[in-house]
């Protein structure tokens, strides 16, 4: 059986066996403010989608993991659409994401419907990475 929730302060030890990217302090923010979802299989986590909101005003997915057993079987679109319909009915028009340019996820967007609408390179050396692609959609 397939659930989708938002994240909870007992979700931290999963969180971050995918997750490696959010400071803690910030994993206390995103329970309180509802900013995370967890893809539960048979009562178990599975994935997880974290947002925050661009320009204060516009949700951004900043991070969209599936366990890699359950990859390629649909529960990352499950997800995605998930967090487009919670967010279309908390009353926003649009939604961004992004990826690098080296990631595979940019096909994954487009085929959700995202449009490429720009990009940065990030070339101080000790935070360089290839260009990171943004992504929008309109909900």
């Amino acid at each position: 059986m397939t659930e989708i929730r938002y994240m909870q302060a007992s979700d931290r030890e999963f969180w971050y066996s995918l997750d490696h990217h959010l400071p803690q302090a910030e994993f206390e923010n995103k329970v309180r403010m509802r900013q995370g979802y967890i893809l539960m299989l048979d009562d178990k986590p599975a994935g997880l989608l974290r947002y925050q909101l661009f320009w204060d005003n516009t949700p951004f997915c900043t991070m969209l993991f599936i366990e890699e057993k359950y990859q390629k079987k649909r529960y990352g679109k499950q997800l995605m659409e998930y967090w487009e319909k919670d967010m279309k009915k908390q009353g926003y028009g649009m939604v961004l994401t992004s990826t690098r340019a080296d990631e595979n996820a940019q096909h994954f967007y487009r085929k959700l419907g995202y449009k490429d609408c720009g990009g940065f390179v990030v070339d101080i050396p000790a935070y360089a990475q290839p260009m990171e692609l943004f992504f929008i959609k309109e909900i």
